[in-house]
């Protein structure tokens, strides 16, 4: 096969690729880490939109309370939830590992901690439904509880993945600067 330059030379059949530098595998997953974690980032402030739009309909009386139910005391603190991801993404663009540290203790601080407490406080009403079919909150005539723990579910799988790929990503920082520092 020719080159835009004319003919190959003698002795390159396309053999020699083994000898030829890689992409040092650090590199690689902080790529694909920082990719993952924007992904994850979107679909976190998709689910803090609904979060707030609850919390803001409710409260500024736009709909009857009949239609959206007044939002649990769990949904105001995971509001917050938002800056972890905020200085994730600070961290991204220069690598700092400080601000990843800190995105990854306050996403546990801020998402998590909000779920969980919001998981315990629903509980009796998810029992109080599903033992005796009562429901007294509604979100567009579906039972508030349901929703809430759906959101709850999708939430907490978004952000144990953040926290994971943050992980990982910290790890591809750290190794990239013990090689480096070993230069």
């Amino acid at each position: 096969m020719a080159s835009r330059a004319g003919p190959r030379a003698a002795g390159t059949d396309g053999g020699d690729f083994k000898h030829r530098e890689k992409v040092a595998s650090h590199y690689q997953m902080s790529a694909s880490s920082k990719s993952e974690i924007k992904k994850l980032t979107v679909v976190h402030f998709l689910i803090w939109i609904l979060v707030a739009a609850q919390v803001a309909v409710s409260h500024l009386n736009l709909v009857s309370h009949d239609l959206v139910a007044m939002p649990y005391q769990w949904e105001y603190p995971y509001l917050l939830s938002l800056v972890p991801s905020f200085i994730g993404a600070l961290a991204m663009p220069k690598n700092n590992i400080s601000y990843l540290v800190i995105s990854m203790i306050s996403a546990g601080l801020f998402s998590v901690a909000p779920l969980i407490f919001g998981a315990m406080e629903m509980f009796p009403l998810a029992q109080q439904l599903y033992r005796h079919g009562k429901a007294y909150r509604f979100i567009f005539g579906f039972s508030a509880v349901s929703v809430m723990y759906l959101l709850m579910v999708i939430a907490i799988q978004v952000h144990a993945w953040q926290i994971y790929y943050s992980k990982k990503l910290l790890d591809a920082w750290f190794n990239s600067t013990l090689e480096k520092k070993k230069k």
